[in-house]
């Protein structure tokens, strides 16, 4: 996920001004070895979360920061616990057409956070941005963040 943000943030930067500071992200859902991207249709989407349903996955964000010829990329973890599921849950939420644009086909962020029973790590690498490790980016990339005052 960390080479497909810097793609994202070097495909951004080539249409962007030459100063301007480009952050690009990437989420993959991972389940005992195996990734699950988005889902290719329903039925892969009812798939991913009936595997998903009644056990532990982990979430990973990988994040590109790029200025010009400068780059830096990093990634965060999350472990996520979901509830069983009933097949009717599973066709319910698929119905809202939430998961058809996620990785692992659920959004922690809508409905799908009937699903989560515990989330070991940031919320924000579960939702596709880990908001603390991206501040210490941005720190690291020397981006000011809180203005020449703080």
């Amino acid at each position: 996920m960390q080479h497909i943000a810097a793609g994202k943030a070097l495909d951004a930067a080539r249409r962007a001004e030459a100063d301007s500071l480009i952050l690009a992200a990437d989420t993959v859902v991972a389940l005992e070895g195996t990734v699950l991207g988005k889902p290719r249709d329903e039925a892969d989407a009812f798939r991913m979360l009936r595997s998903l349903s009644g056990r532990k996955h982990t979430v990973y964000t990988g994040m590109a920061l790029r200025r010009g010829d400068r780059s830096m990329t990093d990634y965060a973890s999350a472990d996520v616990w979901f509830r069983e599921l009933t097949d009717r849950e599973i066709r319910a939420y698929i119905a809202t057409g939430s998961p058809m644009d996620k990785a692992g086909s659920y959004g922690a962020q809508d409905m799908a956070a009937l699903f989560v029973e515990r989330i070991d790590g940031e919320f924000y690498t579960v939702v596709g941005l880990p908001i603390c490790r991206l501040g210490r980016m941005l720190r690291e990339f020397g981006a000011e963040i809180w203005g020449d005052d703080a």
